[in-house]
């Protein structure tokens, strides 16, 4: 009781988490890695010796202490649902000694899957799967003569056009597979290079099932019109698709065992003895109280009543000036009026505060534009790299790189930013981005995050912005008239930024 206590902000973001789509699954990870550990213990004989070597697992329980503090204190609940792992972990170690509780690894380890991964890494994760499940979705329309043409993550069919959205990824249907795969190639009784296999296939398995979606909601767009594709849609979603990849494991499992030298039949090669979990779940009752034990059952105690009795930190507040009034001359530079944001980026944006205007300059033909969206706390959102949302949009990365600007460009200090080259048909465009995190501008996106963190530790502080100049290049292809457009443009922009990105 006092260790859900102590990592509630933990078993918050996990309860929030298994109310979406994507890890709905989450629920039955507990379950499933439970039966994984009973199962074991039937193989672990009882111990009647007293159990010596518990330290290990004690220090893997003041680690889960630790970081379960560390997410609560500067409020990265992540980092709590993180340690709730270890502490298992480190209750298994404490509760068996070295020797016999580091056998339980598989299912602690299978835990894992219950967790909601970082918005970076999901966001990054779901545009290449909805960008990879296109492409395969419109190869396979064109196998079955149906004319078609990709831009994006936009199927244009002549007269319609389908829109892969985030919800296409396949990410709901992935991680429920990888968890069922693990389980599978623990429960399967054969080589290892086998197992392996299993394990790793349950990528492609889903990628592949789901651009099939794709391709069958393309060919009934085709044949039938729009009005068909919901229903044939939400019928492929869920357990369609996930029986599906299942029988296709089997498959492959079978195949496998076919190439075996002994040719074990797939009911032979599975161990699914259930008979006897009742008995190892009492055998629980039998774990010894001991010293080790209860100190940290008294240090987690007191730990959740610290807990109740200090106060959260609060966010700290920044003081800055809104969007709205930024400079309508920068340098030789005119600022145009901020276009807003449809309601569907602005959504996935989740920007507190954002401006998006065009530069122009006379003499100067092509514009600049200027993008900048500002975050108060990135803790619960934060930003999006351009490298994820650009391919979405139907562009192209044609280059991508890390420059460094020197002080002559009108920073503070020099910095790094990203500059690329993308292109959509004939049209290219120079793009420079960078993070802006308190004053600190940094081109790579895990650095932006350490340093966010670091300024949640020390300050209370996790604003931060996405600064993005973009500008087209010339049907001549003159890149290096661009590149200077960007360089005048980011000389002029730069100083002004500090009034509406604080640092």
């Amino acid at each position: 009781m006092s260790a859900a206590i102590y990592f509630q902000t933990g078993l918050e973001t996990l309860f929030r988490a298994w109310a979406t789509p994507e890890y709905s699954h989450g629920p039955l990870i507990p379950i499933l890695s439970l039966f994984l550990f009973l199962r074991q213990l039937k193989s672990v004989p009882i111990n009647t010796a007293p159990v010596t070597d518990r330290t290990p697992g004690v220090m893997v329980l003041i680690f889960a202490l630790l970081l379960g503090g560390v997410g609560r204190m500067i409020q990265i609940p992540d980092f709590a649902a993180y340690a709730i792992i270890l502490w298992v972990g480190g209750l298994i170690l404490v509760s068996f000694g070295w020797r016999d509780g580091r056998q339980f690894w598989p299912p602690v380890l299978h835990l894992v899957y219950m967790l909601p991964l970082p918005g970076v890494l999901y966001y990054g994760l779901s545009t290449y799967l909805q960008g990879v499940s296109s492409e395969l979705g419109v190869w396979m329309l064109r196998l079955i003569d149906v004319p078609v043409y990709l831009e994006g993550n936009i199927i244009d069919l002549g007269v319609y056009k389908l829109q892969v959205a985030e919800a296409c990824s396949g990410l709901r249907y992935l991680f429920p597979i990888l968890s069922f795969s693990y389980i599978f190639a623990v429960l399967y009784r054969g080589p290892m290079w086998h197992k392996a296999i299993l394990l790793v296939s349950a990528v492609p398995i889903t990628v592949f099932m789901n651009s099939v979606r794709i391709a069958i909601a393309g060919a009934v767009v085709d044949h039938f019109g729009l009005s068909f594709v919901e229903g044939v849609t939400h019928f492929m979603e869920g357990w369609v698709i996930f029986v599906t990849c299942v029988l296709i494991l089997f498959a492959l499992a079978w195949l496998l065992l076919r190439l075996h030298p002994e040719k074990h039949s797939l009911v032979a090669a599975l161990d699914l003895e259930t008979a006897g979990l009742g008995p190892q779940f009492r055998r629980i009752g039998l774990v010894r109280p001991s010293k080790e034990l209860i100190g940290v059952a008294l240090l987690v105690s007191a730990l959740a009543a610290a807990w109740q009795v200090i106060p959260p930190r609060q966010l700290s507040q920044v003081q800055r000036e809104p969007f709205y009034l930024f400079p309508r001359q920068v340098g030789d530079w005119s600022v145009g009026e901020s276009a807003r944001l449809t309601p569907d980026i602005a959504r996935i944006l989740a920007a507190d505060d954002y401006i998006s205007a065009p530069l122009t300059r006379p003499g100067t033909p092509q514009a600049v534009d200027l993008f900048v969206a500002w975050y108060r706390d990135q803790m619960t959102g934060g930003t999006h790299s351009p490298t994820v949302c650009l391919p979405g949009a139907g562009w192209e990365i044609a280059s991508l790189e890390t420059i460094k600007v020197s002080k002559d460009l009108g920073g503070a200090r020099p910095f790094t930013l990203k500059r690329a080259i993308i292109q959509k048909g004939v049209e290219r465009m120079l793009v420079y981005y960078w993070y802006d995190q308190q004053g600190v501008n940094t081109a790579s996106s895990y650095y932006a995050k350490l340093t966010l963190t670091k300024a949640k530790v020390l300050t209370g502080r996790s604003d931060g912005a996405l600064v993005r100049l973009i500008t087209p290049i010339n049907s001549g292809n003159d890149v290096a008239a661009a590149e200077a457009r960007l360089q005048d443009a980011l000389r002029a922009v730069i100083k002004p930024l500090n009034r509406f990105v604080p640092g």
